[in-house]
């Protein structure tokens, strides 16, 4: 069996969250996101301005890039 595909330490199978809901993943897609390691470093203001993007979604990517030891910038 292969080992796990990391990118900068992170499993490569960092997926978003499985509840993100539909206009966010398509917000997210795109802006050319497609792995949550993306977004380690991006401001939440720069996502929250992506139509699509609200609060619930913000709170979900960001307790599963907690879970990957990921962060938004500044946080």
């Amino acid at each position: 069996m292969a080992e796990p595909v990391e990118v900068n330490g992170v499993p490569a199978e960092a997926e978003f969250p499985t509840g993100l809901s539909s206009p966010a993943r398509r917000a997210l897609a795109a802006a050319g996101y497609r792995r949550l390691e993306q977004l380690d470093g991006v401001s939440e203001a720069d996502l929250l301005r992506l139509h699509g993007m609200g609060p619930k979604a913000m709170g979900q990517l960001r307790a599963a890039m907690a879970l990957h030891g990921l962060s938004f910038a500044g946080a």
